[in-house]
């Protein structure tokens, strides 16, 4: 039976500000807890989004591809999608739906799982390029990142807002990733203004975090927690 109420995470984002990219789960394994979510592939290799039951993966050339359950991620996050919050919103930009979402829904101190369904009057990406080792740390690795805008473009929003108590465990606030209908265009989002979209909220109860306790790496790594907030800003905003 599926558990809509459990919010499933593999790794930390943490670990990947300490540079910690290696794929240690398979995606089949992943998805065996939710058909929605996102996160990024080994070796940071671009932007994940999981809809339903399919994952793609945004690469920093910008290309869209899809990936086999034998794809192995580092940090991801996914859950079965039975939203209870559903609304019609025309002409309105991220930050203005940030604010009516935390105003209406109450979500300052719970997860909710975001799906935004519509079309856009402009969707501003980024994806972050693969690394090689000895990878550097999540900054390094993101401050030269490509980016990509579209005008007119209709898809997909999948993401989560986190209580900012949960920082370094994911990212507190709104994450969220983009994937086109046609499965060309996605990526990271920076920034969005939306013609006409359905937005569906579900607030998960349970927070299960799966940690990759058998990668020597993850075990041996020290993280510098005093740094670990403005890294995880810099990276992620």
């Amino acid at each position: 039976m599926r558990d809509t109420t459990t919010l499933y995470q593999h790794g930390t984002l943490a670990m990947l500000v300490g540079g910690l990219f290696e794929g240690t789960l398979p995606l089949g394994e992943l998805m065996e807890h939710g058909d929605t979510g996102i996160g990024t592939a080994d070796c940071l290799d671009g932007e994940m989004v999981i809809v339903d039951g399919q994952a793609f993966k945004v690469q920093g050339s910008g290309d869209v591809i899809p990936l086999t359950p034998e794809t192995k991620v580092p940090f991801a996050a996914v859950h079965f999608m039975d939203a209870q919050e559903h609304r019609s919103v025309v002409g309105m930009t991220d930050e203005q739906l940030k604010q009516q979402l935390l105003g209406e829904l109450k979500m300052d101190n719970v997860f909710v799982g975001l799906r935004i369904d519509g079309t856009f009057t402009h969707m501003h990406t980024r994806a972050v390029n693969k690394q090689n080792r000895p990878f550097p740390n999540l900054t390094a690795a993101t401050r030269v990142q490509p980016e990509f805008e579209q005008d007119q473009v209709s898809g997909t929003v999948v993401g989560y807002y986190a209580p900012h108590l949960f920082q370094g465990a994911t990212v507190g606030g709104f994450h969220w990733h983009f994937l086109s209908s046609q499965k060309d265009f996605g990526g990271h989002i920076l920034d969005f203004t939306i013609d006409q979209a359905e937005v569906s909220a579900q607030v998960l109860e349970n927070l299960v975090q799966h940690l990759p306790v058998k990668n020597t790496e993850f075990r041996e790594k020290q993280l510098d927690l005093q740094t670990m907030n403005d890294d995880i800003n810099e990276a992620e905003n």
